[in-house]
């Protein structure tokens, strides 16, 4: 996003704690600007695969909450320095309170906000730290709208959204050239191993691989040795190109993996992370494109991998949704800088409403299990970029008038034109008593969903 952006003549001011490299790498101009604040902490990972919910919520708090007043004063002031015309967040909720109270416009790009991440871990820590989510909500609030990538979890917060392809790095090499450079022939079969850290102690063995294949490593430690059949990789290596160079990738999920192995088409060998609530999102939308495979934690930690490497081949990815997500965001940012406004048509209550039935029905499952997805809202992926989320109680309004109102009663006024409200009012009454035109495999996340209000 920040590349089209630049290349379409604008000034982008980066505001992060992430390293240089991850922005100079692909973008060399006098027009990024780079300036590295902490304004959240995001999650900590008690090891590679595990998230410490109680220390983010820990961290959380002492990073953005007890400091927040003068986070805000400081950002407020920096952005009129600047002389900004857009506040673009990926996703720190702070700085669409302070673009709002700047008097600037701003705009959230994710697949996932961290009031739903951090939301299972209040519920986990016993209620500690609840105004956090809370907090985080509202500042979402300020945001004029968000840019949804595929693959996205609900965000009942923000007001309106916009769906955008899948927003991926563009390569800079090919195949053959980075095999090249490598020194790897074309016939040799490549895993890349992507964990962004391993787990201390945990040593890489020659025979976890099948015979004639090579592991490419990321974020091996200095100090870590390594078989002879596995290369580490620099710590700034471009991984993209990496990724499009090798046959499978073995790693965890998050947006960055997950969406460069769809647009590359890069079958995907993934083992869950606990606690990290984006993940069944993504999942899901790995396992309907013929991406990805699951590899269980014991078979990764004590190197049953063969197995699934050699499955992994026999995949067919099949992404076939554009993914020039940047392009189209940097367009869509570049017309909200100079005042233009964007409405999404989409029914945005019925659009939160069932965010937020996704939401409570994923806060109400055991810890450490999962639920599944509601086919009414995973569907929406078959479809993504392209036409919102459709429940079944949205796609009901197209019917009869008649048929319509038979959910409710209007006592004053009339519903022509209000097709938000209508859809709106459609699905809350989906969730009084046994709907007989539900199916009974939704009828559980409707169940938790109907605690969530007080009819009365």
């Amino acid at each position: 996003v920040v590349r089209h952006l630049i290349g379409a003549g604008h000034d982008v001011h980066v505001v992060t704690a992430a390293p240089e490299f991850v922005f100079t790498t692909e973008i060399d101009s006098p027009s990024l600007h780079i300036r590295r604040v902490l304004l959240d902490c995001g999650a900590v990972q008690a090891d590679a695969l595990t998230v410490d919910r109680l220390a983010s919520l820990e961290k959380y708090h002492q990073t953005a909450v007890v400091p927040r007043e003068a986070i805000l004063r400081t950002e407020v002031e920096w952005l009129h320095s600047i002389k900004a015309d857009l506040v673009v967040s990926d996703v720190v909720p702070v700085a669409c309170r302070a673009a709002a109270d700047a008097g600037i416009r701003s705009v959230c790009v994710t697949n996932f906000s961290w009031d739903f991440i951090y939301a299972e871990y209040v519920v986990a820590a016993g209620n500690h730290h609840r105004s956090i989510v809370w907090q985080i909500a509202e500042d979402y609030s300020h945001c004029e709208f968000l840019l949804r990538l595929p693959g996205y979890c609900p965000m009942p917060a923000f007001r309106d959204v916009i769906d955008v392809p899948l927003v991926v790095r563009r390569l800079h090499k090919s195949r053959s050239e980075v095999r090249k450079e490598l020194g790897i022939a074309e016939d040799v079969k490549v895993v890349i191993f992507n964990f962004g850290g391993q787990p201390a102690g945990w040593k890489l063995k020659k025979e976890w691989l099948p015979d004639g294949w090579l592991c490419l490593v990321c974020g091996a430690s200095d100090t870590q040795e390594l078989p002879p059949n596995y290369v580490k990789l620099a710590k700034d290596a471009y991984t993209p190109d990496l990724m499009a160079a090798s046959d499978c990738m073995l790693g965890k999920i998050g947006y960055g993996t997950v969406s460069e192995a769809l647009a590359y088409k890069l079958p995907f060998v993934f083992v869950r992370r606990d606690y990290f609530n984006e993940e069944p999102f993504l999942r899901n939308m790995l396992e309907h494109y013929q991406c990805g495979i699951e590899m269980i934690r014991r078979d990764l930690l004590t190197g049953h991998w063969k197995p699934y490497l050699l499955r992994a081949l026999t995949l067919k990815p099949c992404y076939d949704r554009p993914i020039n997500g940047g392009e189209v965001a940097a367009h869509i940012l570049q017309d909200t800088a100079v005042g233009k406004k964007y409405i999404s048509g989409k029914l945005s209550g019925a659009r939160r409403l069932r965010d937020a039935i996704v939401l409570g029905y994923q806060l109400q499952r055991a810890p450490g299990r999962d639920v599944g997805i509601p086919e009414w809202y995973s569907l929406s992926e078959k479809e993504i970029g392209v036409r919102p989320a459709v429940a079944p109680a949205s796609r009901r309004i197209n019917g009869s008038a008649g048929s319509s109102f038979e959910d409710f009663e209007i006592l004053h006024g009339d519903m022509q034109g209000l097709t938000d409200t209508m859809a709106f009012l459609t699905s809350l009454s989906g969730l009084v008593g046994n709907d007989p035109r539900i199916p009974e495999k939704q009828s559980r996340e409707r169940t938790a969903a109907s605690v969530l209000f007080d009819l009365e």
